[in-house]
């Protein structure tokens, strides 16, 4: 029986101006069992990554037209969290220090050095590939940070003691949306609450805030107070206009989708909304990690009772 290498089925970009280069190091991912794709240009290496979000990028830095680092850069400012958090190895010339650290404040997350051999180039990419893979901290949905790394996060902003806010994001209605459309339309609505709210955090607000995904149809961001109900006016608009496109004409036209329960009846549903909690801190009142959690869940019960998509922030309605 022929064994199949583990790395079937991963996808790898190869982006180098150097079709020779780009056929050999092809050649070696191929046959370790990767799937591989190659772009001659930063250019077409967008377009490719947008088409089909791979696993890793390999990134040549000196390149015309579009050089590495704005690849890089342009990839971790990308509105779709699957693309923003692609892993990016740059290829860089020997004792071109410099490169490198370009290419990491540009956003790579590993190099190698030119020339180098199969050996060392599949020990890179498989080992970006496990980190990833691996880390419990990152959505395989959404890509974006899972329940570890918010917990991280919040018991730092905590410990800073430092004014900071934090939405809690629900959908409303999404089972029944599950139940009629399947899982795979489900996905697109959770997706569509990430990209959404990734896009709203980077329009409105800072360097240092965070999106995370804490499982299901439940999001977090952590901002400044000062931001928290921009941030939320945002998603929730941004929301309610993109939503639509995920439902039938006539369910639309009617307002509603049926479903019947596990005894025949049939009952009604609104097309999906949001809820959104605005947990914050002001005046240091938030000292541990459960009472962010506890804050919220009255929040959300609250906002939830309410028709249509909203966000809530100590029980007054926005």
């Amino acid at each position: 029986m022929k064994s199949v290498p583990y790395e079937l089925g991963h996808r790898v970009l190869v982006v180098d101006d150097d079709r020779n280069l780009r056929k050999i190091i092809s050649t070696n991912l191929e046959l370790a069992g990767y799937h591989v794709a190659t772009a001659a240009d930063g250019r077409d290496a967008l377009a490719k990554i947008e088409q089909d979000v791979p696993d890793l990028v390999l990134l040549d830095l000196m390149m015309p037209h579009m050089d590495g680092y704005e690849v890089a850069r342009r990839v971790r400012s990308h509105p779709n969290p699957s693309v923003a958090n692609v892993p990016i190895i740059i290829l860089t010339a020997k004792g071109e220090t410099e490169d490198k650290l370009r290419g990491f404040e540009a956003g790579a997350d590993d190099y190698i050095t030119k020339p180098f051999g199969p050996r060392e180039l599949l020990a890179r990419v498989r080992a970006k590939i496990r980190r990833v893979e691996v880390d419990s901290s990152l959505s395989p949905l959404t890509r974006l940070p899972g329940n570890l790394a918010i917990e991280g996060e919040l018991r730092r902003r905590i410990d800073d003691r430092e004014p900071f806010a934090v939405l809690y994001l629900d959908l409303d209605n999404f089972k029944a949306f599950n139940d009629v459309y399947g899982f795979t339309h489900g996905d697109e609505a959770i997706q569509l609450v990430a990209r959404t709210s990734v896009e709203a955090v980077r329009r409105r607000g800072t360097a240092n805030d965070f999106v995370g995904h804490i499982g299901g149809d439940d999001f977090i961001v952590a901002t400044l107070p000062e931001r928290a109900e921009e941030i939320a006016q945002s998603i929730v608009e941004e929301f309610d206009k993109t939503i639509r496109a995920l439902y039938s004409p006539k369910d639309l036209r009617q307002g509603y989708i049926e479903t019947r329960d596990r005894r025949g009846v049939l009952n009604r549903f609104p097309i999906m909304s949001l809820s959104i909690a605005i947990v914050t801190n002001d005046g240091g009142q938030v000292t541990n990690y459960a009472q962010i959690g506890e804050k919220a869940a009255e929040l959300k019960r609250y906002a939830k009772s309410v028709v249509g998509s909203v966000y809530i922030k100590d029980k007054r309605r926005q």
